[in-house]
C-alpha cells in the first residue's frame, strides 16, 4: 500500500493492483502495439577501443542484452543512434551488428528493424 495525495492535498491509502505486468520476461508479447528499444552495444573492456577508431564489440554480452529485451515482448531497432551519431560504429560494424541482430531475433522469435544509411 502507498499514501497518494487527493485533490485536496490529504493522504489516501492507495492498494495497487497485483496484476502481472506486460512486460515480465517470458510473457505473451503486446498486440495493440509494437515497442521498439534503440539497445546498445557492449564493448570488449579487454579491446583497445580508442575514442575515434572503429569499436571493438563483445558480441556474446551484446547479443545477450538484445535476447534480454525480446524476453519482455519488446522489439529492437539496430544501428540507429549507435551509427548515426558517431558512437565507434563505422558501416561495416553496423552491418554486422545488423546481420548479427537479424540472425539472432530468427533463432529466439524475436522483432527486429535496422537503419541502413539513413
Amino acid at each position: 500500500m502507498i499514501e497518494l495525495p487527493d485533490a485536496e492535498g490529504n493522504l489516501i491509502a492507495f492498494e495497487p493492483k497485483k496484476t502481472p505486468s506486460p512486460f515480465a520476461p517470458g510473457g505473451p508479447a503486446l498486440r495493440s502495439r509494437t515497442l521498439f528499444s534503440a539497445a546498445h552495444v557492449v564493448a570488449d573492456p579487454t579491446a583497445p577501443n580508442a575514442q575515434y577508431g572503429p569499436a571493438t564489440l563483445d558480441w556474446d554480452a551484446t547479443m545477450a542484452f538484445r535476447r534480454h529485451l525480446w524476453s519482455h515482448g519488446l522489439a529492437v531497432t539496430e544501428a540507429q543512434d549507435t551509427s548515426q551519431r558517431g558512437m565507434g560504429l563505422d558501416w561495416p560494424l553496423a552491418s554486422e551488428l545488423i546481420t548479427r541482430s537479424g540472425a539472432e531475433a530468427k533463432a529466439v522469435g524475436g522483432r527486429l528493424s535496422a537503419a541502413i544509411w539513413t
